[in-house]
């Protein structure tokens, strides 16, 4: 419910993923209304319900009827060129009684879309056995959320689930995935110290989530990880060049090698006492954060006049 442009100056992003906001039956009109019409490069995830997201807050698999694995596989391949895989999430509140089975479908539309399509899969509360969860998830497939705090998390009676490291190990892609609700230092901090490092930062920003204490705008979330303990170049790497490896649709993204789509985010790394908050209400200070100051889109800047449409002499 944001528009990309309009969160450039809070954010200094170039480039977004929607992480499943439509499904089979409505992503022709996100393609054509939103991504069509945005300055900003955009991605997507389709969902594996037909209706993606537009029935919230009811859950969108709680009727499995709405997991269409053939819809969803056809609308992956006839969008290939923005679509990086399929979305499910996995909550009790969202699955019901359903337990893994949109997870299942959702590999299997991947599959069945013969490109490289990936699964992108949210954990919350998740259903039943979170390791039998994490086993599902195949190389190359992403997990989001992954320190969230919201119940039956990876990290129980302060141990780090031995799934949730193999996960890692055999090539499944640790997301953070901040968002309004899904990140816990009481779980994030366990777990990093216990070798569960993320891949990728992410923000989940959406209306609800970026009103929202924690305030999951990518430079802040950016900012919680360098004051975990993560060195400049590892954080500013985690959200360009290793999710730009996601994307894997254009040609030296998220880089600044000679070539590259001339995409610059400048940022100020302030140095100065400040607090942080998780979206469980635990605290955390620090020393430096990073402030937004300008964004370069293509090799033309955010919030200058765009060049002349016509040559005039």
């Amino acid at each position: 419910g944001l528009p990309a442009d309009e969160l450039t100056p809070h954010t200094a992003t170039t480039t977004y993923v929607s992480a499943g906001d439509a499904g089979a039956n409505n992503f022709g009109a996100f393609r054509h209304y939103v991504m069509a019409a945005a300055r900003s490069r955009i991605f997507a995830f389709v969902h594996i319900s037909r209706m993606g997201l537009a029935g919230f807050p009811v859950g969108e698999t709680l009727n499995i009827d709405y997991a269409d694995v053939d819809a969803a596989a056809r609308c992956i391949a006839e969008n290939a060129d923005v679509v990086l895989g399929v979305k499910v999430r996995i909550s009790r509140n969202v699955v019901g009684a359903n337990g893994l089975e949109p997870l299942r479908r959702a590999i299997r539309a991947a599959q069945l879309s013969a490109t490289d399509a990936r699964v992108m899969c949210h954990i919350g509360d998740a259903p039943d056995d979170l390791s039998a969860l994490l086993d599902l998830l195949r190389p190359g497939d992403v997990l989001t959320h992954t320190y969230s705090g919201a119940g039956n998390n990876i990290v129980q009676n302060g141990r780090l689930l031995p799934t949730a490291l193999a996960a890692k190990q055999r090539g499944v892609t640790i997301d953070v995935g901040h968002g309004g609700g899904s990140f816990d230092y009481t779980v994030a901090e366990p777990a990093i110290e216990q070798g569960l490092m993320p891949d990728t930062i992410s923000s989940d920003i959406h209306a609800l989530s970026g009103n929202s204490p924690g305030m999951p705008y990518l430079p802040w979330v950016m900012s919680k990880f360098l004051n975990l303990g993560l060195s400049l170049e590892q954080v500013v790497a985690m959200a360009t060049s290793a999710p730009a490896k996601v994307i894997n649709r254009v040609d030296k993204l998220g880089t600044l090698q000679v070539g590259a789509p001339a995409d610059v985010s400048i940022f100020k790394l302030v140095e100065e006492p400040v607090e942080f908050v998780d979206t469980r209400n635990n605290h955390r200070s620090g020393t430096r954060w990073l402030k937004p100051l300008h964004t370069i889109r293509a090799g033309v800047p955010f919030g200058r006049p765009y060049p002349m449409p016509f040559n005039y002499p």
